[in-house]
């Protein structure tokens, strides 16, 4: 009996002790990238991401290009405007986030050959918090109406 009463204080301050904070996962979904003929100076790939904690899409890496970047799109008085962002993507906890043409996109800048349709590329995303990902695109036409 005396020796439970010697373990309860260490049972208190291990139940009052800080919990580790949850760990940063981004979930992946339906990652792909339109064609691309060879000498094409960019191409947009497109990706579904939902993290488990507030998170940040960072970067984006590939053998097939030189460099990726991660664009916004907006209409400008009927423009229609692209630019990096240079800081990165926003991930709330919890939320889908969908890059999709004509909104936010990968933009994976002078590929070093062609994308052919029915073919895959490898992508590198990293994020500020959660491990980087490596995934594997679909090379493949956006459905018609799709822009950008």
């Amino acid at each position: 009996m005396r020796s439970l009463l010697l373990l309860a204080p260490l049972a208190l301050l291990a139940a009052c002790s800080p919990q580790p904070a949850a760990e940063a996962v981004v979930t992946v979904t339906d990652p792909w990238c339109r064609p691309a003929t060879a000498g094409a100076g960019a191409v947009g790939c497109y990706v579904g991401l939902q993290a488990s904690v507030d998170d940040r899409l960072v970067a984006v890496a590939t053998p097939a290009a030189a460099r990726g970047e991660i664009h916004t799109m907006s209409m400008d008085d009927g423009v229609m405007r692209m630019r990096q962002l240079p800081d990165g993507l926003a991930l709330p906890a919890g939320e889908s986030v969908a890059l999709k043409p004509g909104a936010e996109h990968l933009m994976l800048m002078a590929p070093t050959g062609a994308l052919d349709e029915g073919g895959e590329v490898e992508l590198t995303l990293t994020f500020e918090k959660a491990p980087a990902q490596t995934v594997t695109a679909q090379i493949r036409s956006a459905p018609h109406g799709m822009a950008h």
